[in-house]
């Protein structure tokens, strides 16, 4: 397979050739020439856009594929069509499938059934058994089977001692924890954010503090333990203090925000469509601004899609009782862009979803260079258009955005050989 992309301004704060514009041809997987003006020989297929963008590959942090045990809410196959759809080549599946991702066998059932996708699709091992929150898994075993990291999904951070001992016990390895930080026993049952609009709708909230109770506890386990720990889903202004202080300190920490507390806040809730009912919960406008701030000064790591995808019988229910989750992966650019742009410049819309994500994972950032591999997604950052119910290619179709104007669209992706445009 050949591909000729024509006149595409490089974003690669890495490569010798970022920020300026240049045709590129991609023949068996890798990057052959980067010039100006190069000739298609007629066997290649040639990429025109306008205002077109290209970058490496983007790399999501926080996937759920329902595969096994929950393909009526979405398989690889359906999850790596939506990734791909909005410009991730890489995503981290996370482990709460059913049976967990907490043995050799299922790490290599994930690896196995998505090595024909375009999409690389890296396991999480999950840190607790069944993903409980008590005894540890057996990560030691995961790591060599291939998983990336280790998490427990939406399940909230386990004790301050299954935190520490696993955080100890990935030490030996130079692995990773990855929490989504939130104490049960603050946020109890609660269906939004505890505020102003939860009172007016008479919904049950969960206080902020539940969130802030656990970053800062794991922070200070961290400290002890002299490990590495990601946090997920960041939400909150103090959080983001939190996070800010620790790494004045030279703690080995990351975090990272999910595209839609960028842009959405609690009043969304409002008609109770059950598509806004999101953990982490849709914060305040004072919160939201924090959160970009935190992205600008670099407190924040990176941008997340939280795709969580929904099937009907979980979402078509009184607020309160519907499930958590909205799916991201195909909105996750247009959300951060649109939200962002006027903040911070597309080079650090790309560290925040391509480049960052690998270097908190440990794994080589890959530069636009000739030799390299083929591993680019394509967009334009300016352009203005309205997404649609046709879309979506998750195979749930919970999102709050159709019908939603932004800014900055994926045109395709380039990953193992493959090629998916979004024409």
């Amino acid at each position: 397979m050949e591909i000729l992309i024509r006149s595409a301004r490089i974003v690669d704060t890495g490569s010798p050739f970022n920020n300026q514009v240049k045709d590129i041809l991609v023949s068996d997987g890798k990057i052959k020439r980067i010039g100006t003006g190069l000739r298609n020989t007629g066997k290649a297929k040639e990429i025109k856009e306008d205002n077109l963008h290209v970058s490496i590959g983007w790399f999501d942090l926080n996937t759920f594929l329902g595969d096994p045990g929950f393909e009526q809410k979405e398989t690889i196959e359906s999850g790596c069509r939506a990734a791909a759809s909005g410009g991730f080549t890489h995503i981290c599946c996370m482990p709460n499938t059913y049976p967990v991702i907490q043995t050799k066998a299922q790490v290599e059932y994930v690896l196995g059934k998505s090595a024909s996708q375009l999409v690389s699709v890296h396991p999480l091992g999950a840190v607790t058994h069944n993903t409980e929150g008590h005894d540890l898994a057996d990560m030691y075993d995961l790591h060599q089977a291939g998983a990336i990291a280790f998490c427990d999904g939406l399940k909230p951070s386990p004790t301050a001692g299954v935190v520490e001992r696993a955080l100890l016990y990935v030490k030996a390895f130079d692995g990773l924890i990855m929490v989504h930080p939130e104490d049960k026993s603050i946020s109890k049952n609660g269906a939004m954010h505890e505020g102003l609009v939860s009172t007016q709708l008479g919904l049950p909230g969960a206080p902020a503090l539940a969130e802030e109770i656990a970053v800062n506890r794991d922070l200070f386990v961290l400290e002890y333990t002299d490990s590495k720990l990601h946090l997920l889903d960041i939400s909150l202004k103090k959080s983001v203090d939190l996070i800010r202080a620790a790494k004045r300190k030279k703690l080995k920490i990351s975090a990272s925000v999910n595209a839609y507390n960028l842009m959405l806040e609690h009043s969304a809730v409002g008609d109770f469509d059950t598509n806004y009912k999101v953990n982490p919960h849709l914060r305040l406008k004072t919160d939201v601004a924090a959160l970009i701030k935190g992205i600008a000064d670099g407190t924040i790591d990176a941008v997340s899609s939280a795709h969580q995808p929904q099937d009907e019988d979980c979402k078509k229910l009184e607020f309160d009782k519907a499930d958590f989750g909205m799916i991201g992966l195909e909105t996750c650019f247009a959300v951060t862009n649109t939200a962002l742009r006027s903040e911070i410049k597309i080079e650090m819309i790309v560290e925040l979803l391509a480049q960052n994500p690998r270097k908190i994972l440990g794994v080589a950032v890959a530069q636009i260079e000739e030799g390299a591999v083929a591993d680019l997604t394509l967009f334009n950052p300016a352009k203005e258009w309205q997404f649609a119910a046709t879309d979506v290619h998750s195979k749930s179709k919970n999102t709050p955005f159709v019908g939603t104007e932004f800014i900055g669209k994926v045109v395709g992706v380039i990953n193992k050989g493959k090629a998916l445009l979004n024409q």
